[in-house]
């Protein structure tokens, strides 16, 4: 018996002995074992350009740890800003496990861009801005939109360039000594200042090299709008062409998967109230 109350002890000193070797650290309450260390640091060798040597990443890991249970100590889980951190990292998380797979398998094939691209190519232009102020009212904007119907039907009947068009009417400042040239345009990456108007790009991209808009309306303002260049698709950036693809790609997976995630809830939405 006193044999087998040895052996036991024995044992235990043993398995309390491995138990030991295999934890880094321990701070409170937490054991921080190799296994958990060599995963994290792996972790970190892989996405860093310098990595921290193990000694300088265990003292972080130690800091972090007593940040996470000191913070759990004063209950910030329930503190609002918190608690909406947390919810943002359980939505970013659930995106991750549940679509991540699908996400890195998105091929975008040499056919998909140039069918992208078919309706959604890079254009040049030059225009002449009839400048709104946010504060315009009704009668302002009218008033600006006249103005600019005017200078239009000029446009279209002078012979002068268009360039020296731009020079005595346009407002803005930042091409009107560049004949009005913004530039080429694609659809994602709009010239700056541009980024809300839409239907500037979706009027140019109508019009024939050379030709002259109508009125085009942005929140910027009244557009006349020439249409100076169109690339081909050989000529064309083709990491954003891809890039657009993918997203589209992207957001038909997002589409899907909360579509579906839909019909498990009730939803009831006041459209009204965000007029």
């Amino acid at each position: 018996m006193r044999s087998l109350m040895l052996i036991l002890c024995l044992v235990a000193l043993s398995f309390s002995a491995f138990a030991q070797s295999n934890v880094v650290a321990t701070v409170g309450g937490k054991s921080i074992t190799l296994d958990e260390f060599n995963r994290r640091y792996e972790d970190v060798r892989k996405k860093a350009a310098n990595p921290p040597t193990k000694k300088i990443f265990l003292d972080d890991l130690i800091r972090y740890e007593m940040g996470v249970q000191e913070a759990e100590k004063r209950n910030m889980a329930k503190d609002p800003i918190i608690a909406e951190r947390i919810r943002q990292q359980l939505y970013a998380g659930l995106i991750e496990k549940d679509l991540k797979d699908k996400l890195d398998n998105i091929v975008v094939s040499e056919d998909e861009m140039k069918s992208y691209y078919a309706s959604n190519p890079e254009v040049r232009t030059s225009h002449i801005l009839i400048e709104i102020k946010p504060s315009a009212n009704e009668a302002e904007r009218a008033a600006a939109r006249k103005r600019t119907e005017e200078i239009n039907a000029e446009v279209k009947k002078s012979k002068r360039p268009f360039e020296e068009l731009v020079k005595l009417y346009t407002d803005d400042l930042a091409t009107k000594n560049t004949g009005g040239d913004v530039g080429y345009q694609a659809r994602l990456s709009l010239v700056p200042g541009f980024s809300l108007a839409t239907s500037y790009y979706e009027s140019a991209i109508r019009l024939k090299n050379g030709e002259i808009s109508g009125v085009v309306e942005t929140p910027f303002g009244f557009h006349i709008i020439k249409k100076t260049g169109q690339h081909t698709f050989a000529e064309a950036n083709k990491r954003l062409i891809r890039g657009a693809v993918f997203e589209k790609k992207k957001m038909t997976l997002f589409n899907e998967y909360f579509d579906k995630m839909r019909k498990s809830y009730k939803i009831s939405v006041n459209n009204d109230a965000v007029k």
